[in-house]
C-alpha cells in the first residue's frame, strides 16, 4: 500500500511556473500509475494529469496539455507535475493519486474511480 504527500503549491502569478511533487510514503510507486487531479472552488474534481505504472505513458488533460509535464524519477518514490505559463483558471487543490489497477485503454486512468491511493492536495493560486 501506498500513500501519496503533495507538496509544492503556492501563489504564483500568472505566466509563472511551479512544479508539484508527489511523494510515496510507506512504498514506493514501483506497480502503480499515478495521476493528479484539481478541484477548483465550486466545481467537481476533474483530471489534469496521469503516469502509467511502466512510466512510458503520460496523459493529459486538454486544458493542461502543452504546459505540464508529468514525470517519476528513477527511484519510483516521486512523480513530478512541472506546470508553465500557468493562468488564474489553474487555481485549484491539487490531488495527487495512484492505483495499481491494470488497464489496457488509457482512458480508464483519468477517472478518478481508478484511483484508490489519495493525498490530501496541495493549493495552486494563480493571481492575473
Amino acid at each position: 500500500q501506498v500513500q501519496p504527500v503533495e507538496s509544492g503549491g503556492g501563489l504564483v502569478q500568472a505566466g509563472g511556473s511551479l512544479r508539484l511533487s508527489c511523494a510515496a510514503s510507506g512504498n514506493n510507486f514501483g506497480g502503480y500509475s499515478v495521476g493528479w487531479f484539481r478541484q477548483a472552488p465550486g466545481k467537481d474534481r476533474e483530471f489534469g494529469a496521469a503516469i502509467r505504472f511502466s512510466g512510458t505513458s503520460t496523459l493529459y488533460s486538454d486544458s493542461l496539455k502543452g504546459r505540464v509535464t508529468i514525470s517519476r524519477d528513477s527511484a519510483k518514490k516521486t512523480v513530478y507535475l512541472q506546470m508553465n505559463d500557468l493562468k488564474p483558471e489553474d487555481t485549484a487543490i491539487y490531488y495527487c493519486a495512484a492505483s495499481n489497477k491494470y488497464y489496457s485503454s488509457d482512458s480508464y486512468y483519468t477517472v478518478e474511480e481508478t484511483y484508490d491511493y489519495w493525498g490530501q492536495g496541495t493549493q495552486v493560486t494563480v493571481s492575473s
